[in-house]
């Protein structure tokens, strides 16, 4: 039953989006395990370590690499047909993520690398939300987690959630650019890596999760922010309601994020409990209409509700970061909107975020 909603709920969604109050699950609180291990040193002759993978390695090598010890193949949609024998460049392709447009092989290659680098440098760069218990309970949770792009030690976090209609993640291009970036600003990000048939439990876990283990992750608690495209726009969205945070979560403990950053959704529900909320799409996205996502953060802001809305001539649905195109530099938009809407200042003073 469940699997047959979420599969008519990915048709709703490409025509546009519907109300998502019937997917609401209660999420799990239970104790999650932080025992993973960090990355091995793997190395390989002749490759400097800051060009480990290029856009001809496989993803075979990739995932066999001990770096990503039994985790690599999380960093590619395991709900997609991927076969090991493709590259880097093959799998940067629209063919694999449907959906997505202006999907770059040298990103895709700066990523891998980014966290091959962090992994052999001695930082965990990822973590199972559930316990051993959890996942020998119900097997398909062994398919999530968290992937750190880290930044400074004890500065907010952002959760990234990629889109993907809710029958894959396309985190290459719809999270892990994005925590890429917002690591660099010096906040740290996660990429979550959900099941597609029980999308906001996962998301209802991981905020916990890091709030619960906040000191051992070396983030701050507080002012984090969810972000999202397409289909993880409504995750980001439904959990950035404080309603629904308590709802999933089970708990009132955990605080309301500061700021949620919405790309190309039409997920039209408005709350006094919402969020602030960014919002960017394009003019020819026919998946997401602009006029919806605009129509909705207009209902928020007569609420009170801080917002931002940004719409960009010609482009369509599942842009990403927009490197190379009209919004090219968005997320430093919304990383301001972030930080004017924070609770406390002690992450100012991070000079390419706050300079104009």
């Amino acid at each position: 039953m469940k699997m047959n909603l979420f599969l008519w709920f990915a048709v709703i969604l490409c025509v546009s989006c519907s109300e998502d109050k019937d997917i609401i699950k209660k999420g799990n609180s239970m104790k999650p395990n932080t025992e993973i291990p960090a990355g091995g040193n793997s190395t390989t002759d002749n490759t400097s370590a800051k060009g480990r993978f290029t856009a001809n390695s496989t993803i075979a090598e990739v995932i066999s690499d001990p770096a990503f010890s039994d985790f690599g193949y999380l960093l590619f949609p395991v709900d997609r047909n991927v076969t090991r024998s493709m590259t880097l460049a093959d799998i940067s392709s629209s063919n694999v993520y449907v959906w997505y447009s202006h999907i770059q092989p040298e990103k895709t290659v700066e990523i891998i690398n980014r966290l091959y680098n962090d992994a052999v440098d001695g930082n965990q760069i990822f973590y199972r939300m559930y316990s051993d218990d959890e996942i020998a309970a119900d097997p398909t949770k062994a398919d999530t987690g968290l992937f750190l792009f880290r930044g400074e030690v004890e500065k907010p976090f952002a959760i990234t959630n990629a889109g993907g209609g809710f029958m894959y993640v396309g985190a290459m291009q719809d999270s892990f650019p994005h925590s890429l970036e917002i690591s660099n600003a010096g906040f740290n990000a996660f990429a979550l890596i959900y099941r597609p048939d029980d999308p906001y439990t996962d998301l209802a876990k991981a905020i916990e999760f890091i709030h619960d283990n906040a000191s051992e992750l070396g983030v701050k608690p507080d002012d984090y922010s969810l972000w999202g495209g397409s289909a993880g726009a409504r995750m980001a969205a439904v959990l950035g309601n404080k309603a629904y945070l308590q709802q999933l979560t089970g708990r009132t403990d955990i605080p309301q994020a500061s700021a949620v950053i919405m790309q190309y959704t039409g997920y039209n529900q408005a709350s006094q409990y919402d969020a602030p909320t960014y919002v960017c799409v394009g003019s020819n996205d026919g998946i997401a209409s602009w006029r919806t996502m605009q129509n909705r953060l207009q209902r928020l802001s007569a609420m009170g509700i801080p917002t931002e809305f940004h719409v960009y001539e010609g482009l369509g649905h599942g842009f990403g970061v927009g490197i190379g195109t009209v919004a090219d530099g968005w997320v430093n938009d919304a990383l301001k909107f972030w930080q004017k809407n924070m609770k406390t200042d002690e992450s100012a003073g991070i000079p390419p975020v706050y300079a104009d």
